[in-house]
Order: C-alpha cells, then structure tokens, then sequence
C-alpha cells in the first residue's frame, strides 16, 4: 500500500519538550533493485529534569515510488513511498546500509 509522505524541512531546529531536533537530509539507496528513502538527522535532549543526551537517527518511511513529485498546501515537498514491511532480513539490511554510510545512528521504520 503507498502512502504520501511530506519531507520535513531541513536544517530546521524543532523544539520538543525535552530539547530539539533537525533533519539534516534526505538520501535515496539502491537495495534489492529498488530505491529506499531515509532522513538523516540528530536530536539534543537539553532541557529535561531527567538529564541530557542526544544522539543520530534515520527515519526510513519506505521504498521510493516516486520522489517528491508534489508539493503539500503549506509547499513542502510529497513522495510517494510503501512502508518496509515486517520483513527482518531486509529491515536488517537497509540499517546495516545505513550505518555503514552514516556511521552510527538509530534507524526507526515508519508503517
């Protein structure tokens, strides 16, 4: 099933409860003959009671259908995607990917 994903806007600072975050990219990989997509980018946890933190993280919204080939109202950029399904070898797969391009980083898949 395809789903629109709207790219978030990059090298943008979002405040959160505990810190912030940003998206630093987008990139496109080739696996198993098709192409996946994944933002790269880090987040600070600084204003929390609990202590602070950060650390990379890659979100994986799924295989690339067609890359941004719209613009949502507010004029950011709409691919179209299918979520990874609950296929571990290949989940396995594109995080070894992943990692191995971009050092280390937590991946998250979306569904």
């Amino acid at each position: 099933m395809t789903k629109d994903y709207v790219h978030p806007a990059l090298n943008e600072e979002v405040t959160a409860i505990g810190g912030h975050y940003v998206a630093e990219k987008d990139e496109r990989v080739a696996i198993d003959g098709r192409e996946i997509l994944y933002i790269l980018g880090y987040s600070v946890v600084d204003t929390s009671c609990c202590g602070m933190g950060g650390g990379r993280f890659a979100v994986v919204p799924g295989w690339l259908d067609r890359y941004k080939y719209r613009t949502d109202t507010s004029g950011m950029p709409v691919s179209e995607v299918t979520p990874v399904e609950d296929d571990w070898e290949i989940r396995r797969a594109i995080i070894g990917m992943i990692e191995k391009k971009e050092t280390y980083c937590s991946v998250r898949f979306l569904s």
